[in-house]
This record gives C-alpha cells, sequence and structure tokens, in this order.
C-alpha cells in the first residue's frame, strides 16, 4: 500500500489538484463577496444622493416660500400705505405743493391700480382728475 498525501490511490499530483480546486473556488468566492459588498455601496451611495437632492429642494422650497412671504407683506403695507397717499395728496390743495410732472403721476396711478391698491373707479376718477 502507498502512502500519501490525501486519499488512498490520489498521490501528489491529485492532492496538488484538489489543492488548486479549493484555491479556486475560494478566490471565487472571495470574488463574488467584494462585488457583492460593492454593490452595497454603490446602492447606499445612490440613497445618500437622492435623500440630499430631496432634502436641497426642500430647503429651496421653504427659501421660496419665505421670499414669498416676504414679498406679499411688501405688497400689503404698500398697499395700505398707497390709499392713504392718495386720499391724503386728493385732499391737499393743488398750489401748496409742485405738481411733479403729468407722466409720472399718471405711470405712478397706473402701478397703483396694478398693484391692486387702486380699485377700477378709484383709478378712472383720479386719472380723468389729472388729465382735467
Amino acid at each position: 500500500m502507498r502512502r500519501g498525501i490525501g486519499r488512498p490511490g490520489r498521490g501528489i499530483v491529485g492532492a496538488v489538484a484538489a489543492t488548486a480546486v479549493v484555491a479556486g473556488t475560494a478566490g471565487a468566492v472571495h470574488h463574488h463577496q467584494e462585488q457583492k459588498w460593492a454593490n452595497q455601496a454603490a446602492e447606499q451611495q445612490s440613497e445618500q444622493q437622492a435623500q440630499q437632492q430631496v432634502y436641497d429642494q426642500q430647503a429651496q422650497m421653504d427659501q421660496m416660500q419665505q421670499q414669498m412671504a416676504q414679498m406679499q407683506a411688501q405688497q400689503a403695507a404698500a398697499a395700505a400705505a398707497a390709499p392713504a397717499a392718495t386720499v391724503a395728496a386728493a385732499a391737499a390743495p393743488a398750489a401748496a405743493a409742485p405738481a411733479p410732472d403729468l407722466m409720472a403721476q399718471l405711470n405712478q396711478l397706473t402701478q397703483l391700480h396694478q398693484a391692486g391698491a387702486l380699485t377700477d373707479e378709484e383709478y378712472a376718477a383720479a386719472k380723468a382728475k389729472l388729465l382735467a
């Protein structure tokens, strides 16, 4: 009977072949595991990027809403001040203050009307008064 490494009758070549098969299998398993880890890392990175985009978009929306609120507050303040200024200007005698250019007054009236500070009737009356 022969004595060798491994099972009887296989010899050194058989033992080397078995070792090569085991090493090849281990290498393939290791390579597969590395690919799996790489794919998981890529998925996590994609997910983090998507979450960052959602966060950035939400921050932009919040900023836009704040800007809109500020603009609305400014418009409301202008609208509240405009009728009072229009009433005061109408009540003041024309000779007391030098009259600005007619075109500038018409432009101001138009802006007030477009901003909603003057109704159609108020705009028409003020315009007729300027042109009279």
